[in-house]
């Protein structure tokens, strides 16, 4: 971990995502060279945890199901999802585990996202 990026003390661990840089984006299996990732807290062996995600205008993800609930929010520019609806700075989705969707933009997208298994 580069000191200039991330910083740790026993219990926290700060990310420093002005300055962090972003690695091609392969969640869905193969790389999508219009898209790029930072995986903040994600873990790809439970398939849990937050990552921020950059889409380039025209970017679209592969058709996926989620095994766990996804949140994300929209924090630049939009987002299309596969039903039509339009996502814009500021909404927040949450997807039930098992749906599958996949999302496009036309403009841009900046957006954080959350996979994790909810308890009870």
């Amino acid at each position: 971990m580069s000191a200039q990026h991330e910083e740790q003390k026993p219990g926290r661990r700060i990310v420093h995502t002005r300055t962090k840089p972003f690695a091609p984006y392969d969640m869905e299996g193969p790389v999508q060279h219009d898209m790029s990732v930072i995986e903040l807290s994600y873990d790809r062996g439970n398939k849990q945890g937050a990552y921020l995600i950059r889409m380039e205008p025209g970017a679209e993800t592969i058709a996926h199901e989620h095994p766990f609930r996804e949140e994300f929010m929209i924090l630049e520019g939009e987002l299309i999802e596969s039903d039509g609806t339009v996502l814009k700075t500021g909404d927040f989705v949450m997807y039930e585990p098992g749906t599958v969707h996949n999302s496009r933009t036309e403009k841009g997208c900046l957006l954080l996202g959350i996979d994790w298994k909810r308890q009870g």
